[in-house]
């Protein structure tokens, strides 16, 4: 029997009717499968996947072995509440966070459902832990949409934008931006300037006798894909250690192969007292989690952690095959190859079209800068959107970001096959020469 489903343009008005305009859309498609990293919408197009709902997807779209653990688990039960009865998907999935999360030391994960919900654990079990209260975040950083969240969130427009008051003794100190150095300064010698800037931040701004956590994004995800030099990583990881400060890894954007490794940490050589971990965790199921030290997790009593729906067994399913995905297929490797496959056109379209400046890439977690002009570096917004827009209407998935929203980013299911990332990269090309004219 054939379903018939309502036209797009009979959805597109109820959206406009019944959803708030404040909720946004990069497309305007109404999907109706996806597997893999294509996307086909009730009007039989077909989209490809740079986007991964936000780089949730990086085993990719309606993987068999995600599907298939989903149906085993409902037909057990969906909910029975972790906080009133156990089951053995939350206690498994905890051990195996806590075994492939840097850090030899005894561990302990606690589950939640979203990367916001684990940020905001991620302080409050620093806060229990310390018993300080300060916390900082980083300029450009991003950490979600709840009120404590938005306040270490360093985006005006649009995350924080008439939302205030926001939470207090929030901070936020400097974090590097190499492609933006002064003009003539080496990186090494602006690298250090950061470093003596972290350091001053902590007598200008906050005492860090007063600060609870250090909560750092490995690569700045929404700031635009930015990625700084280890030894600011080291510098500010030393830091924490010097003061009894808990360092947070927030790594929702970057976790679970998108860099190249199963954490991006891995690639700084720090081990982290606090991971948070969501996006690709559960392949697009909300759940979310905060994994570290059995010292600093354990400070919390019995009561003062949890929720309704935290560590859903469906979802918990659905991350375990995740992880074992991962490593069946490895997917770390397969991330680094897509990413030099993608840098390598970005590449050559940079030869071609003099707006395509900067490009950074961890793994393939990959973006390049689009400016009006290569020497001055300002950023062009509106040729950002103009490529983003072209990509949407012929058949790609494709986000912005940064500050100044004028970084294209790369955030691509890393099981996607080279027919799909050929079919998307020629789409990009077509979307690049688009606004040369």
């Amino acid at each position: 029997m054939t379903t018939i489903h309502p036209s797009s343009s009979d959805l597109q008005s109820k959206r406009e009717r019944f959803i708030p305009r404040g909720v946004s859309n990069g497309n305007q498609n109404i999907a109706l499968k996806a597997t893999g990293a294509t996307v086909t919408d009730i009007d039989g197009n077909e989209w490809i996947d740079f986007a991964g709902a936000i780089g949730t997807l990086n085993v990719g779209h309606s993987h068999p072995k995600v599907t298939e653990a989903v149906k085993q688990q409902a037909e057990k039960f969906l909910h029975p509440g972790f906080n009133v009865m156990m089951y053995e998907g939350y206690i498994e999935l905890a051990e195996k966070l806590c075994e492939i999360t840097p850090g030899d030391f005894d561990k302990q994960a606690l589950l939640l459902n979203s990367g916001a919900e684990a940020v905001e654990n991620a302080v409050k079990i620093a806060r229990r832990y310390t018993k300080r209260q300060a916390v900082v975040s980083f300029t450009r950083g991003f950490h979600g949409r709840t009120n404590m969240t938005m306040s270490m969130t360093s985006k005006v427009k649009p995350y924080k934008f008439g939302f205030g008051p926001f939470a207090p003794e929030v901070y936020q100190a400097p974090y590097p931006y190499t492609y933006h150095r002064p003009e003539g300064m080496t990186e090494e010698a602006y690298v250090d300037q950061v470093i003596e800037d972290f350091r001053d931040f902590f007598v200008t701004t906050v005492a860090p006798e007063t600060v609870a956590c250090v909560v750092m994004e490995p690569v700045q995800g929404e700031g635009g894909f930015v990625i700084p030099p280890k030894k600011f990583v080291q510098a500010v990881h030393e830091f924490c250690k010097e003061h009894g400060i808990v360092f947070v890894a927030d790594e929702i954007q970057t976790g679970f192969g998108r860099t190249g490794t199963l954490f991006a940490i891995e690639q700084f050589d720090v081990i982290p007292d606090l991971i948070t971990v969501s996006k690709s965790l559960a392949a697009g199921l909300p759940l979310s989690g905060v994994v570290g030290k059995t010292e600093i997790m354990s400070a919390a009593a019995p009561g003062e952690l949890g929720g309704t729906y935290a560590g859903n067994p469906v979802a918990c399913a659905a991350a375990l095959a995740v992880i074992d995905i991962i490593k069946a297929e490895n997917l770390n490797q397969k991330s680094e190859m897509i990413g030099q496959k993608i840098e390598a056109k970005l590449r050559e379209l940079a030869e071609q079209h003099e707006f395509a400046s900067e490009i950074r890439r961890l793994g393939s977690m990959v973006a390049v800068e689009i400016v009006e002009d290569r020497l001055n570096k300002a950023p062009d917004k509106a040729k950002t959107n103009s490529i983003i827009k072209y990509a949407n209407e012929n058949g790609l998935l494709l986000l912005s970001a940064g500050i100044k929203g004028n970084v294209i980013r790369f955030l691509a299911p890393l099981v996607i096959t080279e027919k799909e990332l050929d079919k998307g990269l020629n789409i990009l090309e077509k979307a690049f020469a688009n606004v040369s004219h």
